[in-house]
């Protein structure tokens, strides 16, 4: 079969070198995002999809505007059996969806969590699952018919970058499989009665303070890289973990101080604290932190 993959980051290249593995697809082109600069110097710098579908030979097309009426005519003239579409960052337009049926991998259990941060939202909300669902694209934002949903559990401890991990693994293994069974599958319509919608996160996200502890240690379970967890003093929490959800304390009161870790009270529950990081400075552990700072026991951690 053959087929159109649009994506962009690191995520979807994975799943596109999963279709290029496949002995019965052939993927005729990839679609992506136009290069970039980044750092300091601005090295202008291609998506990872490209770089994929380079190294295979794959033609690679790059518009600004995927509604333009020349890039719409020049896809429509791709022959193809479906459109596989992975994070590509662009919303495509009627003429494309009627192309082929476009298939979307999506990192949520649908129609919870659509929009563009499903990952972290789920662990925002301290969810004992996730998944990944495979739909059939339609001009609405994440709101196709279900195609596929594959489950599975979330670690208590687990951060965003793990979790991204183990369901970009998922959403690799599941695209050969929903493309082989498409023609037998029936797709199942969305409840939007049961929808829910996350947006993009931002720096500002990670502001945090010493409410409740439950809630501040799902920020840096969600948080973690980036943007991360900061208070309001610019003092970045780098590694912590939770130590009581029940309980009251006076917030950022320090409850105790061992060799590596302190314990921080919170308006409810507590934390373990291990490494902070200073504005403008490097993560160091949080015992040196306070001995720098002249805190101890009793002392509010800013």
């Amino acid at each position: 079969m053959k087929v159109i993959f649009m994506g962009t980051p690191d995520y979807a290249s994975r799943i596109l070198e999963t279709l290029i593995a496949q002995d019965d697809i052939e993927v005729v082109a990839a679609y992506t995002q136009p290069d970039k600069p980044v750092g300091r110097k601005k090295v202008m710098t291609p998506p990872p999809v490209k770089t994929v579908a380079e190294a295979a030979g794959i033609p690679v097309y790059q518009p600004d505007r995927l509604r333009d009426e020349v890039t719409v005519e020049t896809l429509q003239a791709i022959p193809c059996d479906y459109i596989v579409v992975a994070a590509y960052g662009q919303i495509l337009p009627k003429a494309v969806l009627a192309h082929a049926p476009c298939i979307n991998l999506h990192a949520s259990i649908l129609p919870q969590y659509r929009g563009a941060s499903p990952i972290q939202q789920s662990l925002l909300n301290g969810d004992k699952e996730t998944g990944v669902t495979a739909m059939l694209m339609e001009e609405g934002l994440d709101t196709g018919p279900i195609l596929l949903i594959e489950r599975i559990a979330i670690g208590d401890d687990e951060t965003v970058g793990s979790l991204f991990e183990r369901l970009t693994d998922l959403a690799a293994e599941m695209t050969p499989q929903v493309l082989r069974s498409y023609p037998k599958l029936t797709p199942v319509p969305q409840n939007d009665a049961d929808a829910s919608l996350c947006k993009k996160i931002s720096k500002a996200d990670g502001e945090v303070a010493f409410d409740d502890a439950r809630s501040l240690y799902n920020k840096y379970r969600a948080f973690t890289p980036w943007p991360g967890v900061y208070l309001e003093s610019g003092l970045k929490l780098t590694k912590m973990h939770l130590a009581e959800e029940d309980g009251g304390f006076v917030p950022g009161r320090i409850l105790a101080v061992e060799k590596s870790r302190v314990k921080v009270g919170c308006s409810t529950g507590a934390l373990w604290i291990e490494t902070v990081q200073p504005p403008s400075k490097k993560a160091m552990a949080v015992v040196d932190y306070l001995n720098g700072k002249r805190l101890g026991l009793d002392d509010t951690l800013a």
